[in-house]
């Protein structure tokens, strides 16, 4: 076999691994529940984010409990079927399906901010980071009631996190790198809210 037959054979395996990871994380679980709750839809409330903090603000927090856990399943679930064929399939399905969840073609490209999904991801991908970068986003959540603090925060030390807790493969911490990278520049107009000190705070139940 020539090394562009034999290159040929290995691309096409990945590219349709990455589909169908972006596949599975596009799906809008927090749009689709809230609909079938008959709240309507979640992006003209609130952030107008499909994720499970705006779900939050429709009152419903057994529905934002849920599109929670839906997101980072979906994420976890592409990643642990990747990774049965190999180290190369989990990267390319972790980052996939994460930016299935930012971009989802049938949204238009407009999706979440990423957090859910990218912590399933993670679980999945690399559990030791998984559950830093978790640990802490709850710690700036409870101290700081921003949603969105915690998120830049956890994304911005889960590189770390990787680089500490090894093993030290480029390829890991470069996919890590990359989903924080995605975190972040997602989370780009809260950040702009953060420094005007408009942000919207964490509330649970019912609230403006």
């Amino acid at each position: 076999m020539s090394a562009s037959l034999g290159a040929l054979s290995l691309t096409w395996p990945l590219l349709s691994c990455a589909a169908l990871a972006y596949l599975l994380g596009s799906i809008p679980f927090g749009l689709i529940l809230t609909r079938l709750a008959g709240l309507g839809d979640v992006r003209q409330i609130g952030s107008g984010n499909i994720g499970a903090t705006n779900v939050l603000r429709t009152g419903h927090t057994g529905l934002a409990v849920a599109t929670l856990i839906l997101d980072a399943g979906k994420g976890a679930i592409a990643v642990i079927v990747a990774r049965g064929f190999g180290p190369e399939f989990a990267a390319i399905a972790a980052l996939a399906a994460v930016l299935g969840h930012l971009f989802p073609v049938w949204l238009d490209f407009k999706g979440g901010k990423g957090v859910a999904t990218s912590a399933g991801v993670l679980l999945a991908y690399n559990p030791p980071v998984a559950l830093a970068t978790i640990a802490a986003w709850l710690l700036v959540a409870a101290v700081f009631r921003y949603s969105s603090l915690a998120a830049v925060a956890a994304a911005l030390l889960a590189p770390f996190w990787a680089w500490l807790f090894g093993p030290r493969a480029s390829l890991s911490i470069a996919v890590v790198g990359a989903i924080a990278l995605l975190v972040v520049l997602r989370h780009a107009d809260n950040i702009g809210r953060l420094m005007r000190g408009a942000e919207s705070k964490i509330r649970l139940g019912r609230g403006p």
